[in-house]
């Protein structure tokens, strides 16, 4: 703060010339910066550019902020990258991580925080990460890692890590329930997206997205249909290029907002407009076409319904009953039908991976072989499964290092239940981010972007919502042990 005034002091000082100078100087400058900006990116893109610079500048300043332009880029543009190369091509998501990085450890070093807040389930989360770092380092015997190998698994463990420094940084029910929020308005956003991109004309939506070509996006067929034939029907992607990748985020942003709509305190005051995001999320959902996010969904609903809002039960049942016998669903009942069968080609090609996936596990069993490469050329390790696609990455003992992590999460949001139930601010949030949790599990049997390392957004979601978690419980736990101390501390007072 002297800095900064002794800054202001001296620029009070300067001889009159030499402030127009100086101010000229740099007004030169900034404009000839934003007329190169122009001129190579286009007015559109360079205006872009300008309010990104402007928002950087204020997110370094601010934690909070970096964190939600975290969850707005996961949600809204998750494949974007920066549109100008200087050394490298960072993503939106990396500089977004990289400076909720910087500001969460400037605070650190400034002495702003401290007194990093773990819990039991850190422990198991730590001991996955270093097999995953042990699993990347046994696999480069069978293939030396490219630059994109390298970079992706830093990403992955940067995600990853973001479940020790959310539970630290957010330490109130405020912080918790703003994020909450925020998460709410972004899915809700991306849902009309991708209800509005479906509805238009096939060649206006190709002409709008194809324009996100200059930040990383696909330049043309874009437009994706049911099994890759137009005459099977179109499939939402929105923003997400995959219309599984978007349907296993709706899915579980589905769950994560319907308590909200049943809550007595829900994080957005209007029920109506909880209601009016909630209905978009799904039908956004039942238009990418994701038979497997939609199933994830209807079981994370039922969780929600019988632990907790029983009267969400009848809804439920009417919502069975119109998609069983409403005409305007009978495609959609075909396909599912069909999926459980093995009847189609896109369940077919998933149980010929399947397939492979086990037979590459058994030559691989313990250890796998790694992300950068198959030591032969008859397996691969890419299947739609994220079971089987970390079984063959990091072997069955990494998968099982994982369910545990898993397992721990889901003690300790147990162990937080009982005192979050009976507050309620915090019983909607604390049961949607697990049930949430659940969701991308289940989703996770016939999908793999949670732990596919070229879909780094998919996995900041996945491990954002694992990481709300363990806040909300540890949110809970300590509130309801100050609230104790605080019934106790009375009764220890000596009488007079």
């Amino acid at each position: 703060m002297n800095r900064v005034n002794a800054l202001q002091i001296w620029f009070s000082r300067l001889d009159r010339r030499t402030y127009a100078l100086g101010l000229g100087f740099a007004l030169g400058i900034v404009g000839a910066s934003i007329g190169l900006a122009i001129a190579g990116l286009g007015p559109l893109l360079a205006l872009a550019a300008i309010g990104g610079v402007l928002a950087g500048l204020y997110i370094i300043t601010d934690v909070c902020m970096a964190l939600y332009a975290i969850i707005g880029v996961i949600l809204l543009l998750p494949f974007g990258v920066f549109p100008v190369k200087i050394a490298i091509t960072p993503t939106l998501l990396d500089l977004a991580m990289g400076g909720f990085l910087l500001v969460y450890l400037f605070q650190w070093m400034t002495g702003k925080r401290g007194g990093l807040r773990l819990t039991p389930a850190h422990a198991l989360i730590a001991v996955y990460i270093m097999w995953l770092i042990f699993a990347f380092a046994l696999g480069m015997r069978h293939a030396r890692p490219s630059s994109a190998n390298i970079r992706q698994f830093a990403e992955t463990l940067l995600s990853i890590g973001m479940v020790f420094m959310l539970p630290d940084l957010l330490r109130d029910s405020k912080m918790l329930r703003r994020l909450a929020l925020v998460i709410v308005l972004a899915i809700g956003a991306q849902a009309i997206i991708a209800i509005g991109l479906f509805l238009a004309p096939d060649t206006l939506a190709e002409s709008l997205l194809v324009r996100l070509s200059r930040i990383g996006y696909p330049a043309g067929g874009v437009i994706r249909y049911i099994e890759s034939n137009p005459a099977l029907g179109e499939r939402a992607i929105g923003t997400w290029v995959d219309p599984n990748a978007l349907g296993g985020v709706l899915a579980v942003a589905a769950v994560l907002v319907a308590p909200q709509v049943l809550s007595r305190a829900p994080v957005i005051r209007s029920r109506w407009l909880t209601l009016g995001i909630f209905a978009a999320v799904v039908l956004a959902l039942l238009l990418t076409g994701s038979r497997a996010s939609l199933l994830a969904m209807a079981c994370g609903l039922t969780v929600i319904a019988i632990v907790r809002y029983r009267r969400l039960l009848p809804p439920l049942m009417l919502a069975v009953a119109l998609f069983l016998f409403l005409p305007q669903t009978q495609a959609y009942l075909d396909r599912l039908i069909q999926a459980f069968q093995g009847a189609d080609l896109a369940t077919q090609m998933r149980i010929g991976e399947w397939s492979d996936s086990l037979t590459l596990i058994g030559r691989y069993p313990f250890f796998g072989v790694g992300f950068t490469g198959t030591p032969e050329i008859d397996i691969y390790t890419d299947v739609a499964n994220m079971y089987l696609i970390m079984a063959n990455q990091i072997g069955i003992t990494g998968v099982i290092i994982f369910l545990l992590c898993m397992a721990g999460i889901f003690a300790y949001g147990l162990r937080a239940w009982r005192p979050a139930k009976r507050d309620r601010a915090f019983t909607a949030i604390h049961l949607g981010f697990h049930v949430a949790l659940v969701t991308a599990l289940i989703n996770a049997v016939a999908d793999l972007y949670f732990f596919r390392l070229d879909f780094h957004s998919s996995i900041t979601w996945f491990w954002l919502i694992a990481a709300l978690c363990i806040a909300s419980s540890r949110l809970v736990i300590e509130q309801s042990r100050e609230s104790a101390s605080s019934d106790v501390a009375p009764a220890k007072r000596p009488l007079h």
